[in-house]
């Protein structure tokens, strides 16, 4: 299975939300090592590609394990960049012959070995075109609003009113988050349905996990690390 799979893990330099969040320091390290050091540890991969358009960030990630470094151009590393170019972009510069791509977000640092373990399992085994890892939210989307003009709106397409979605949450479905754990792909979905994900995605159900996305995310996640500590 090894020789089948890759990882990539995402890394570029011009996060707005947070300077330089992917290298920020997290109880020592930068938040980039954990995904590193979880790829190697897990020994699933047969290689551990760094996407970036930074030689900083490519220079502290090899100090973390032995990372291929893929330089992408400017154009698909700003804010509007999607997923699926970097993933194409890696497809087109690697010439490995694997079958799957795992995508391992380093905004999420706190993934167990095990949990990458099991999601890689089931996932190969299985006839799915892709998998996302997933967690259970504490409150169901159902009951979120929208502000127009001020004023509290469900949202549009739910055909709910304020009445409705004020109701307790077993009275709606359960919703679910996609953390960041773990997105896997198959490659020979990408390039034939020029998408990430095809049409058919399991969903691997995780334990909450926190992602970094604004300041708040990581002062959290510190206090969380310290706390446990």
């Amino acid at each position: 299975m090894r020789d089948k799979i890759i990882a990539v893990i995402p890394a570029r330099s011009g996060s707005k939300s947070i300077k330089d969040k992917n290298i920020k320091i997290l109880a020592g390290k930068p938040l980039i090592a954990y995904s590193i050091e979880q790829c190697f540890k897990s020994k699933l991969f047969s290689k551990v590609y760094i996407s970036t358009d930074s030689e900083k960030y490519a220079k502290i990630s090899k100090k973390f394990g032995d990372v291929e470094i893929l330089f992408r151009p400017k154009k698909i590393s700003n804010d509007n960049s999607t997923d699926y170019q970097m993933i194409k972009h890696l497809i087109n510069n690697t010439d490995n012959n694997f079958e799957f791509i795992a995508h391992i977000r380093p905004t999420s640092p706190q993934r167990e070995i095990e949990v990458l373990k099991k999601a890689t399992k089931s996932f190969i085994k299985s006839n799915f075109s892709s998998l996302r890892s997933v967690h259970e939210m504490s409150e169901t989307s159902y009951k979120s609003v929208e502000i127009i003009n001020g004023q509290i709106k469900p949202l549009k397409k739910l055909r709910l009113n304020i009445e409705d979605i004020n109701k307790p949450r077993q009275h709606f479905p359960k919703t679910y988050f996609p953390n960041g754990i773990i997105d896997i792909y198959r490659k020979k979905v990408i390039i034939k349905e020029k998408q990430l994900f095809g049409k058919k995605v399991k969903a691997f159900l995780t334990s909450y996990s926190q992602e970094i996305d604004v300041i708040e995310d990581f002062k959290y996640l510190k206090y969380l690390w310290k706390k446990r500590k």
